[in-house]
């Protein structure tokens, strides 16, 4: 669950400062992915862990509403269910604590009880908001089955050379990316520079997303750098997760890596366009009259 509070500005250490609206709602890198690749009409099921608490409830809800198949999500007594304290500023930009909850007890036994269902899936997507040993079965499991397995590498940290190696597709933003190489992250030369180290780890392919400067997609046939769609962000909390939910969506139905990530550009970027993270993830109809305004206004400029 996503506690978020409106400020002006973003604290220094130690400072209070009076803020605005405070809103609750669902929240987790993990869970912002499924239920945006769930509004854009993919069939998804959400492997995950949940406390036996109020947030619980209202986050089976949700995924209810949403169509997100819980049947490998455990609620457990063990732990309270995770939750996210987000500050958002004036300019859309956040800063955020994690406390991973439940989701630091899920295990990769949860995980092998999906194996049927990952066996026939499109893709394998996973979050670091959940144990690492987790991560790197899933990882094995996906190459195994022979499905694609995404990263987001969040929060961020540093993997092993095994699990990257396991890795078909890497979505780090700038920090993600400069934690794991070492490489500072400012503009597009070293974005190109850090994603070229990533594929020297054995990523196979790399989506380095750069927020409001757009993404570097670097794989195998090359590096490639696309700006991002012009809008006016109010809440940028969840953007790299409709980056990468739409992303798996657009790889699912067949498009290649290229064209999934400028679906997936499209998706991010109406997602800031609204607070909260799962409530802003847009659906297919809405996507799509998106793309089709912005190449007409494109259209509508050349004329002009």
């Amino acid at each position: 669950m996503d506690l978020v509070i409106k400020s002006p500005r973003i604290p220094a250490v130690g400072e209070t400062i009076l803020g605005g609206d405070f809103i609750m709602t669902p929240g987790g890198k993990g869970a912002n992915q499924a239920v945006a690749a769930a509004k854009l009409g993919a069939e998804v099921y959400f492997i995950a862990r949940l406390g036996d608490d109020i947030f619980a409830e209202q986050s089976l809800s949700n995924f209810k509403k949403e169509a997100v198949n819980t049947k490998y999500i455990t609620q457990t007594k063990e732990a309270p269910s995770g939750v996210a304290l987000i500050t958002v500023d004036d300019a859309g930009n956040n800063v955020i604590v994690v406390a991973p909850g439940a989701n630091q007890i899920l295990s990769p036994d949860d995980v092998k009880r999906a194996v049927s269902d990952i066996a026939s899936s499109g893709a394998l997507v996973a979050q670091l908001e959940i144990p690492l040993e987790t991560v790197e079965f899933a990882a094995q499991l996906a190459n195994d089955c022979g499905v694609p397995f995404i990263l987001d590498p969040a929060p961020a940290q540093k993997l092993s050379p095994e699990l990257l190696k396991m890795v078909d597709i890497l979505t780090p933003n700038e920090t993600e990316a400069q934690i794991l190489t070492g490489i500072e992250v400012t503009d597009e030369k070293s974005a190109c520079i850090a994603a070229k180290k990533l594929l020297e780890y054995g990523v196979k392919s790399v989506i380095l997303t750069m927020g409001a400067k757009g993404f570097l997609l670097a794989g195998n046939e090359g590096i490639e750098f696309v700006s991002a769609v012009n809008v006016d962000a109010v809440d940028t909390t969840a953007a790299g997760d409709a980056f990468t939910g739409s992303l798996t969506v657009g790889l699912a139905q067949g498009k290649t890596l290229f064209d999934a990530a400028l679906f997936a550009n499209y998706v991010a970027a109406l997602a800031v366009t609204k607070m909260g993270a799962q409530s802003s993830m847009p659906t297919r109809e809405t996507v799509e009259s998106f793309i089709t305004d912005i190449i007409n206004q494109g259209v509508n400029d050349e004329k002009a």
